[in-house]
């Protein structure tokens, strides 16, 4: 299975943290399936075409950004990567990872001003600001056609058993948890969308016509977003 271009679901906000292994109660490995196994054909056909596809307009921008010179150092990501077709081929496909001086997981846009407060000595990127988000555009479009591969680091483990104890909590007025959508429902409509599976390991990945793989391996991202707030209110609607 492959993961689209730029794929939007309610799982756009902070990542909180990477599983892997098979786990009681996850999607067997064999019934893992990617959003873009999900879509209609008008929508892949979107995610296909770059001419059509909106998210291509961030790759482009990512690009200008790549070759920009900036900080203090005066200096470019290219000035240190080189070409980001060479040097960033497979980079993507491993994040989020373990940043042993942070102490905890780390997602390409972390890396990113990691990179830009350590190497340019410049401020980070506001996260979900146009920048950030067109710098990893460019940088994950690098990994087309590559597996994502979740970091397998023994000090994730903390992370990752937190991650699905969130993503199990049912929560706010209707007592729902995200693996009760996520896990238990995939596939089905809510609201005329289809439900996308919660064991995704990556979501905002980059593909087109050579596209992303989205083989899971036992992964998913758990994630902390605004889809708490629709499908889980914890407070009356006014």
């Amino acid at each position: 299975m492959t993961r689209p271009l730029w794929h939007w679901s309610c799982a756009a906000a902070m990542v909180l943290a990477v599983a892997f292994g098979a786990e009681a109660g996850e999607i067997p490995a064999n019934e893992r399936r990617s959003d873009y196994a999900l879509m209609g054909p008008e929508l892949r056909g979107m995610q296909e075409d770059d001419s059509a596809n909106p998210g291509m307009l961030w790759v482009l921008d990512g690009e200008v950004l790549w070759r920009r010179k900036d900080g203090s150092t005066g200096r470019a990501c290219a000035d240190c990567h080189g070409e980001a077709a060479h040097s960033m081929r497979g980079v993507a496909a491993r994040y989020p990872a373990f940043d042993q001086t942070l102490g905890r997981p780390i997602d390409l846009e972390g890396r990113i001003n990691a990179c830009r407060t350590k190497h340019q000595r410049a401020e980070p990127f506001t996260f979900e600001s146009r920048e950030l988000l067109s710098l990893a555009a460019y940088v994950a479009r690098q990994s087309n056609g590559l597996p994502i591969s979740a970091d397998d680091d023994p000090a994730t483990l903390p992370f990752v058993a937190a991650g699905r104890a969130i993503f199990e909590q049912r929560q706010g007025q209707l007592n729902l948890s995200c693996a009760q959508c996520h896990d238990d429902n995939w596939g089905q409509k809510l609201g005329g969308a289809t439900i996308p599976q919660g064991t995704q390991p990556g979501t905002r990945f980059i593909g087109s016509s050579g596209k992303v793989s989205a083989h899971c391996s036992g992964g998913y991202v758990i994630v902390w977003s605004a889809c708490a707030r629709c499908h889980m209110p914890t407070a009356p609607r006014r």
